[in-house]
């Protein structure tokens, strides 16, 4: 995987998984976010085909086998800090999967996150700053319980050797 370069857009893999009317959220281990909740997501590797990156993520920070059923939407997000120590802002482009786990028994979670929980819509909105990473996921959260969705062919991932 490239370093990112935090002066350029920034391509991300994610999803927002459901199960019994709650949404799994992934707690950070380490870093400037340690301790927030996150959807699963990361960042798409250089030629990597996005659907294969969320798969790769939710396995990664969730332990669960993930199959991506439709496309939830494309979110730009910006983080403004107020923390003048910090001289970049990240922007990410968020490619948002659903669909459904595969398994039930979960392998390891990878070293950058903590665990992960089952929260209810209403529990994830009550977040703030200081637990949550990305307000964004509201949104996302209230475009799937809108029943919001595109079908996966919407994205179309080309390799090209020259």
């Amino acid at each position: 995987m490239s370093a990112p370069v935090f002066t350029q857009t920034l391509a991300v893999a994610g999803v927002i998984l459901e199960k019994d009317g709650k949404i799994l959220l992934a707690q950070e281990a380490r870093g400037l976010d340690k301790g927030k909740w996150n959807h699963p997501a990361g960042l798409i590797d250089v030629g990597e085909d996005p659907v294969t990156a969320a798969r790769r993520e939710v396995l990664e920070e969730t332990g669960y086998h993930f199959e991506p059923t439709r496309l939830l939407g494309v979110y730009s997000f910006m983080r403004k800090y107020k923390d003048p120590s910090i001289s970049v802002t990240p922007h990410a482009i968020k490619l948002i999967y659903t669909g459904r786990i595969l398994n039930d028994g979960r392998q390891k979670l990878e070293a950058d996150i903590a665990t992960t929980e089952w929260f209810t819509p209403e529990e994830i909105y009550a977040m703030d700053s200081t637990t949550l990473r990305d307000e964004d996921i509201k949104q996302m959260i209230r475009d799937y319980l809108s029943g919001k969705a595109i079908g996966l062919d919407a994205l179309t991932h080309t390799e090209w050797e020259v």
